[in-house]
């Protein structure tokens, strides 16, 4: 056997790399990079973020029990980076990375409109694990680019903007398309 038993850890990679607004008035908004993300349910459309206490968006969102995820791009993956070094506590990071704070259509916490895809999402339950503390919540809302839909068949075209991954402390382009779901049992033409 050529595998090497490593210690146990977070070894399930590629995550989305997103930046996370948060913050009920503009005074507060912030931004804080995550990668601990993912869907879990579809009816109720539900996700979560793993966060650490000690982040300065922790308070913020467990305060309002709110956020939203900002789905990430190449352009983007400079601020992508910068926002998840740098401390909201010691940084204005919409102002610093020239980004744009724009109202949601149902949470309070403001959009990323550089972002191609924004996740509005109401908590609806804080786990505690360990480390970092799960906010399970409810997608109330999602809000997409024009561009990323094609107008004739109306499908939904997330590749054509660009967007980045991560793998164990680096990001990544994301690669080219080798199946669509069910192209494995799919019945081939004669």
């Amino acid at each position: 056997m050529s595998k090497i038993l490593w210690k146990p850890g977070t070894m399930i990679y590629p995550l989305p790399a997103v930046m996370v607004s948060c913050g009920a008035t503009p005074d507060e908004f912030n931004i804080v990079t995550v990668s601990w993300t993912g869907t879990i349910c579809t009816d109720p459309p539900m996700c979560y973020i793993s966060l650490r206490p000690s982040r300065y968006s922790y308070g913020i969102i467990k305060r309002n029990g709110e956020y939203v995820i900002n789905l990430t791009t190449k352009a983007l993956a400079f601020a992508t980076d910068w926002c998840g070094v740098k401390s909201g506590a010691d940084h204005n990071k919409f102002t610093e990375m020239n980004l744009t704070p724009v109202p949601g259509e149902i949470v309070k916490a403001p959009l990323i409109k550089e972002s191609p895809v924004n996740i509005e999402c109401i908590v609806k339950e804080i786990k505690v694990l360990g480390s970092h503390h799960m906010f399970i919540s409810e997608v109330v809302a999602v809000n997409a680019e024009k561009e990323l839909f094609d107008e004739r068949t109306g499908a939904f075209r997330l590749f054509s903007a660009d967007p980045i991954c991560y793998t164990h402390g680096k990001y990544y382009e994301t690669g080219k398309l080798i199946g669509k779901f069910g192209f494995s049992v799919k019945k081939k033409k004669v």
